[in-house]
């Protein structure tokens, strides 16, 4: 029987694995012993990875790969990527590979602005909060000065304050819309704290106002947005159509085809929607692999897919003049400093192995890393099939799913070297030389 408990999060490490394996497993030493496996034997890395969050007891082991060969503005990268995904790896090598022999990767940023809102309501006239608010805005910046001070001196702080009447979709609703520069620094801790101290200077001169006295107004919150569709990021590949033949494919076909795999993911959500999960396979694992937040890339991407108020591809293509164009522009907020980026050991190697990039340098390598994801994902599915090449990298897995042993192991990946891979082939062919 399960049950309840009172005071869980202040029990030790050690309590809280033995309260959660008596309660909740049948053989509790194995429960036990098994989150022991994945602990470090470190134990100083140990307490680290512990206080990365509340109530830990065991680490979390995702695979982290790298992918060679990336040639973006002239400079090679090898790209960290974490990721439990078969071929997800092999396919952004095989495209790095692909585009390295055909001039690489260009990017160019964008933009860099980010987002925060002071979300509140007020009853009374329009007017006088609009002069209310051209009074107090220069009170705004300076009561925020102590906040800003330093991210001021390297060039970044706030860019815009501006008032926003949002009536018209919800009652007596406005904002505070305010845009920042964060250079570096993902910028969520610095955005809030300006939030915050705006909504305490507007609503201390709100209730001195005499123009007020019959009105109210509520701070609801003052919080960063994850959606940055001023914070936008631009990578592409080009080359001649007729650079695009391969291995019997002429380049016209392969382009042709290519040009309608996208044009579908333009028009139809269903399809737009598998096709940008492709090209978060590839962002995804380079957010987590430095230590950036992958829940508000996607959201803010997702968001950005949707901006025309249908669900769209992230990707284009354009075939003019014999030259054959593919590319993508992408809001990416992230951060080279602060959070795990410089606490975490190995989201610091990943960082040296992409050569310490800043944060305009590091969105450029990750909207390459999608770009390179979808074009690997597109190319097998308009030529050889996307199973195909999945299932021969989805084939180990299977194989440790039944502990096939080394020599099964080798036999199989012999067999299906020219065999369809399926799952209930590979069971056939174990269970066979099992038996």
């Amino acid at each position: 029987m399960t049950q309840k408990i009172s005071g869980f999060s202040k029990l030790s490490k050690i309590e809280k694995i033995n309260w959660l394996t008596q309660t909740y497993f049948s053989n509790k030493e194995t429960a036990s012993q098994l989150l022991r496996t994945y602990w470090n034997s470190d134990q100083k890395l140990q307490q680290l990875h512990d206080e990365f969050i509340e109530n830990t007891v065991t680490n979390y082991y995702l695979p982290l790969g790298v992918a060679p060969n990336f040639l973006i503005n002239g400079t090679y990268y090898t790209i960290p990527m974490a990721i439990e995904e078969s071929s997800v790896v092999a396919a952004a090598s095989k495209a790095a590979k692909f585009w390295e022999e055909r001039g690489g990767f260009k990017t160019t940023v964008l933009g860099t602005t980010k987002v925060g809102q002071v979300h509140f309501m007020y009853t009374g006239n329009i007017d006088h909060l609009q002069a209310f608010f051209n009074e107090i805005h220069p009170t705004l910046l300076e009561e925020a000065k102590p906040i800003t001070a330093n991210m001021k001196k390297r060039g970044g702080g706030i860019k815009t304050i501006e008032l926003v009447d949002k009536t018209a979709a919800l009652a007596n609703y406005y904002q505070l819309h305010c845009t920042f520069e964060t250079l570096d620094a993902m910028g969520a801790n610095f955005i809030n704290s300006c939030l915050e101290q705006f909504a305490q200077t507007f609503k201390n001169g709100f209730d001195a106002d005499i123009r007020f006295r019959e009105s109210e107004l509520s701070i609801i919150m003052s919080i960063l947005s994850n959606y940055v569709p001023d914070c936008i990021v631009r990578a592409e590949v080009s080359c001649p159509v007729e650079a695009l033949t391969e291995k019997g494919i002429e380049g016209d076909e392969f382009a042709a085809k290519f040009a309608q795999a996208i044009a579908i993911a333009e028009i139809e959500p269903y399809r737009a929607v598998t096709h940008n999960k492709g090209i978060m396979n590839g962002i995804d694992a380079v957010v987590l692999a430095t230590g950036n937040d992958f829940r508000a890339i996607e959201a803010g991407i997702h968001a950005y897919a949707s901006k025309d108020g249908v669900y769209k591809s992230l990707t284009h293509v354009s075939i003019e003049d014999g030259m054959f164009r593919f590319w993508i522009d992408i809001p990416l907020a992230l951060g080279t400093v602060g959070g795990l980026t410089k606490l975490h050991p190995l989201v610091k190697w990943c960082f040296e192995l992409l050569q310490q990039p800043n944060a305009k340098e590091l969105m450029q390598i990750i909207a390459v890393a999608g770009l390179a994801q979808n074009f690997a994902a597109v190319k097998s599915l308009t030529t050889t099939g996307i199973q195909q090449g999945h299932m021969k990298m989805h084939l180990m897995n299977i194989l440790n799913q039944f502990e096939a042993s080394p020599s099964e192991k080798e036999q199989a990946i012999t067999h299906f070297k020219t065999h369809p891979v399926t799952h209930s082939a590979v069971v056939r062919f174990i269970e066979k030389i099992k038996s």
